[in-house]
């Protein structure tokens, strides 16, 4: 089998129809996928088709999200696929990659090409890109609603015609507009037409003279795949490695030496096929856009937001400001949460008084109530980051921090947009986990959320100053100071492990993108995706909180309420003399174990082992009492090493079990959450080991 058969065997077994997406009703089928630039509106239009119907996982062999749904109209069963956003059909990374091999394989009967109309001049690269390729197509003109804003007129009859393809003017984020784009779609399967690329080849002819010719007549007329040997040839000049080797493939000796001939000569190739592009795109465009844009009021704030003087602190400070927002949404969701605690000790005396064991009891307050009350508490605080960064997403703000950023975080292999998570994290890591997902690298989204884990976020807070007080006293901001810089250095250490397994070298260049012009919210887009997204969480988190408040209700019940008649108590004194190696006695293991599934449980179950205060089944899920004096009382029965070995255990373990739960519901990989896992459990005990016996050695 020869390399190009090989190839076009691999596009068959990785762009595999999409499974369970479309409804499956025997009527006949149609695949749709949708492509475009990121933040081109794309995952706002496959919501508002595929509605629940839509499920996220990762390409066969790839570790890029793959995100499918379908809906059904007019006795057609539609099969939607949402390509991962770039901004070409370049093989640069593994996004484009996988773009490029589902538009190769030819399996869509209709390509939907997004566009931002509001600027068209640059969003149409996309477009360009995929002229020649052989495929039936439509143009996708959104957010008109904006550019009609700037004072644009568009005439999508004059684009249609030049294109020879339908061409719908559109807002994604308004449903009414979705009939425009059954119309469109209904004609583009009805009477199919692949863009015409004749001016684009011509362009090209131009540019580089001579070359184009004899590049062209050495390219097999057969087309690989959907990909025409007029796309091929323009991939040739612009020096594509995988597309020259395809080529190559389907040559003899002879003529494999004459490509190397005259591709050998052309320099900086990328840079004119783009200007190609470019003089087609001002071509198409001429006379189809009229009217300017107007000046913006904004226009000062956003030389103050983008400026390198006061750019990066006006960022921190709205994500700052936006952190605390997000509580006035979530507080109402968090506070119905609470109420699951209430009613399930009112359903387990009622169970009681109706006759039926104390255990029966315990188990439907302390598992099936308090899941209920977790999971809830958790998805309010997720909805509040959605609705209040998804306004801020929304209006075009979320760029500008992404964009000045991306020079900082290019050094640890990251785009501008991983800011946003770290610093979200301060607040709750659930949010930061769930911030991600606005990164379009799939291995630069795993390794944000792998180091944003370092980030002590605020149940963490609730808990070190109380400890470093009542152990150090005045010396307290020395060991919150001490805890903030470790931080920064566990992530760089995460950055330096993790990172050449996630992101290549290809992909360490930092970020490009286009910065969206602002505009007002669209509220009911808005509110509906955080709905939509919290929903999905919820789900998942009901089924991760009952797993493990299942484990800890076992580890934790005792029938009279003694914690020293629980196997959580019996469990720790037995393997003391191991955990006493990192520094730790059993009392604070097991706080330290407990907190992995809730990080507010720690004091409660210090109070509860230290104290016989409550019982650890309320503890553990962070609604137990804690003594006034749990740290005085601390302080006389441990020492200060062991106190502060414990600190940086606590701080730098696992954030929690919900915090995994979203980590991975982004990531879609249980095997690196495992490795985030095993990674922050194992660094987590070597700093108690190291802390333990270096601070021995002062304060004894």
């Amino acid at each position: 089998m020869s390399a190009r058969e090989a190839v076009l065997e691999e596009l068959d077994a990785a762009v595999s129809a999409p499974s369970g997406a479309a409804v499956v009703s025997g009527a006949p089928t149609c695949s749709v996928a949708l492509l475009g630039q990121p933040n081109s509106g794309k995952s706002t239009l496959f919501n508002a088709l595929t509605g629940s119907r839509q499920r996220v996982g990762n390409w066969p062999g790839k570790t890029v999200e793959k995100k499918e749904g379908g809906f059904s109209r007019g006795g057609v069963d539609y099969a939607v696929c949402d390509l991962p956003g770039t901004y070409s059909l370049s093989a640069n990374s593994e996004e484009e990659v996988v773009t490029r091999d589902y538009i190769a394989s030819g399996r869509a009967d209709v390509v939907c090409v997004l566009a931002d109309a509001s600027q068209l001049e640059r969003s149409l690269y996309m477009l360009a890109d995929f002229a020649g390729v052989d495929c039936a197509c439509m143009l996708v003109l959104n957010l008109m609603d904006v550019a009609e804003a700037q004072g644009k007129r568009i005439d999508a009859k004059v684009l249609e015609r030049r294109l020879g393809i339908p061409v719908v003017p559109f807002v994604a984020a308004d449903r009414a507009h979705c009939d425009l784009f059954y119309q469109a779609l209904d004609r583009a399967i009805a009477d199919p037409h692949a863009l015409d690329a004749t001016a684009l080849a011509e362009a090209c002819r131009v540019e580089f003279g001579a070359v184009y010719d004899d590049v062209r007549a050495l390219v097999p007329e057969r087309s690989v795949g959907a990909l025409t040997p007029a796309w091929l040839t323009g991939k040739l000049l612009e020096g594509d490695v995988p597309v020259r080797a395809l080529v190559d493939e389907a040559l003899d000796e002879r003529d494999r030496a004459r490509l190397a001939a005259a591709l050998e000569p052309i320099e900086h190739g990328v840079q004119r096929g783009g200007t190609c592009k470019f003089s087609w795109i001002d071509g198409v465009l001429d006379g189809a856009v009229r009217g300017s844009r107007t000046r913006s009021t904004l226009s000062r704030f956003d030389r103050i937001a983008t400026g390198s003087r006061w750019g990066k602190p006006l960022a921190i400070g709205i994500i700052l400001v936006g952190l605390l927002a997000t509580f006035v949404p979530a507080m109402p969701i968090m506070a119905v949460g609470g109420l699951f605690s209430l009613i399930g000790e009112y359903a387990a005396a009622g169970l009681v008084a109706l006759g039926a064991p104390a255990v029966l009891g315990s188990f439907v307050s302390g598992v099936l109530f308090d899941s209920l009350r977790f999971a809830t508490m958790m998805v309010g605080f997720v909805f509040g980051i959605n609705l209040v960064f998804g306004a801020l997403e929304e209006v075009g703000y979320m760029a500008r921090i992404s964009y000045v950023f991306d020079s900082t975080m290019a050094r640890f292999g990251l785009q501008g947009k991983s800011i946003m998570p770290f610093v979200v994290c301060l607040g709750c890591t659930i949010g930061g986990a769930s911030g991600t997902r606005v990164i379009d690298s799939w291995g630069q989204r795993v390794l944000t959320v792998a180091m944003a884990w370092a980030v002590p976020c605020a149940s963490t807070w609730g808990v070190v100053p109380v400890l470093a007080v009542a152990f150090f006293g005045p010396w307290s901001p020395v060991v919150v100071v001490a805890i903030f810089l470790t931080s920064l250095l566990l992530m760089y250490l995460v950055g330096k492990l993790f990172g050449p397994h996630l992101v290549s070298g290809d992909e360490r260049a930092g970020l490009v993108m286009e910065l969206p012009p602002y505009h007002a919210p669209r509220w009911k887009n808005v509110f509906s995706t955080a709905i939509a997204r919290s929903k999905h969480v919820f789900k998942r988190a009901v089924r991760v909180a009952f797993i493990v408040t299942a484990v800890v209700w076992l580890l934790v019940y005792s029938p009279d309420g003694n914690p020293q008649n629980t196997a959580l108590y019996a469990i720790g004194e037995a393997i003391e003399p191991v955990t006493s190696f990192f520094g730790l006695g059993w009392q604070t293991f097991m706080a330290y174990l407990c907190a992995m599934a809730i990080k507010e449980s720690a004091l409660g179950v210090l109070s509860g082992l230290f104290l016989g205060t409550g019982t650890l089944t309320t503890a553990v899920g962070g609604m137990g009492p804690v003594a006034a004096d749990i740290g005085q009382v601390m302080a006389s029965a441990i020492s200060q090493p062991e106190a502060l070995a414990f600190m940086f255990a606590f701080t730098f373990n696992v954030p929690c079990m919900a915090s995994v739960a979203a980590t991975y519901g982004e990531t879609h990989s249980g095997k690196w959450t495992a490795l985030m896992i095993a990674f922050y459990f194992c660094a987590s005990l070597a700093l108690a080991f190291v802390v333990f016996h270096v601070s021995s050695l002062f304060l004894g």
